[in-house]
């Protein structure tokens, strides 16, 4: 017992400096987010308490700060390109998940959460419906472990995916845009294939996200939940005004290189602190079906928008 006390200590030091190391250049998003996972796994979270809002808060002010880096006439015409490709694929997960859920037997309101997050992004999509729906927190809690594993796997599967069929820097970022859930690992996956897929991939996620706003809606409709708030994702709207900021004053070019660079290291950051909150307790929660349902939706997803970015 008089070891404890020390040992906490040695474990919150431990985790402090992995997260400085996170930082620096030498540790790639991949390699942080199985390094925060393995880190829990085998000494515990020492700050688990303040993970989620810590993660929601990095990853936020690190997705504005890439806006100081990107110019809002390319980012236009990303967003014009995958407008057509987001709207298809959103109706197509949700029907398709709809379909599957009735097929497993699932309850109408987990199979939704899962269908949303996949559809939309990940763990902010299933946190806006899942209100709108009167959605329980065990069904809550199920759609967001499904969402978070498949995520890790994607971070570590797409760029190697992208090599092998050759992708260009610009169909890899729209590919991960697309075809993965949450912002925080598109961004780290198309951040470790190149720049040019970042600045795609960061601007047709963040336009995607903005479907959260009328699908939360048309979910209170189907669940006939009267009188339900709406969470609108605000800092999308930051993210447009550093673009704005960097594409029309000029001194902006003077500091906008530091804060991408400053935000880029940040987000490796952001996605040791997800390693960290996706225990093996989570994972085992889950369950097959949703996991199942899950990994359907994000196949058909994946495969479907791959062959219509490489058909144009």
């Amino acid at each position: 017992m008089k070891d404890t006390p020390k040992r906490e200590a040695l474990v919150k030091a431990g985790f402090i400096v992995a997260i400085v190391l996170c930082a620096t250049p030498y540790v790639s998003a991949p390699i942080a987010l199985a390094g925060g996972f393995l880190f829990t796994l085998l000494f515990g979270h020492p700050f688990a308490r303040l993970n989620h809002k810590a993660t929601n808060i990095l990853l936020k002010a690190s997705v504005v700060g890439l806006g100081f880096g990107m110019n809002v006439h390319s980012a236009l015409n990303v967003g014009r390109e995958g407008l057509g490709l987001t709207i298809a694929s959103i109706a197509t997960v949700l029907t398709l998940g709809f379909i599957v859920g009735r097929w497993f037997h699932m309850q109408r309101k987990a199979s939704h959460l899962v269908a949303s997050g996949t559809a939309i992004c990940g763990g902010s999509a299933i946190a806006a419906v899942a209100p709108a729906v009167n959605a329980s927190e065990q069904e809550t809690s199920v759609s967001l472990g499904v969402v978070f594993l498949l995520n890790a796997v994607a971070l570590l599967l797409f760029p190697f995916l992208g090599h092998l069929l050759g992708l260009t820097q610009h169909q890899f970022g729209l590919w991960s845009a697309i075809a993965i859930h949450d912002t925080s690992s598109v961004v780290g996956a198309a951040s470790a294939y190149g720049n040019e897929a970042l600045e795609v991939a960061t601007t047709v996620k963040l336009a995607r996200a903005l479907w959260i706003i009328p699908v939360s809606l048309l979910s209170a409709i189907l669940f006939k939940s009267k009188g339900k708030k709406v969470s609108i994702p605000w800092f999308i709207f930051f993210f447009i005004l550093a673009m704005l900021a960097n594409s029309y004053l000029p001194f902006v070019s003077g500091f906008g290189p530091t804060i991408t660079h400053i935000s880029k290291a940040a987000l490796v950051v952001t996605l040791f602190l997800i390693g960290a909150g996706l225990s093996v307790e989570k994972i085992k929660a889950v369950g097959w079906k949703p996991l199942a349902l899950g990994i359907i939706l994000w196949v058909t997803v994946s495969v479907l928008s791959l062959l219509v970015i490489l058909c144009n």
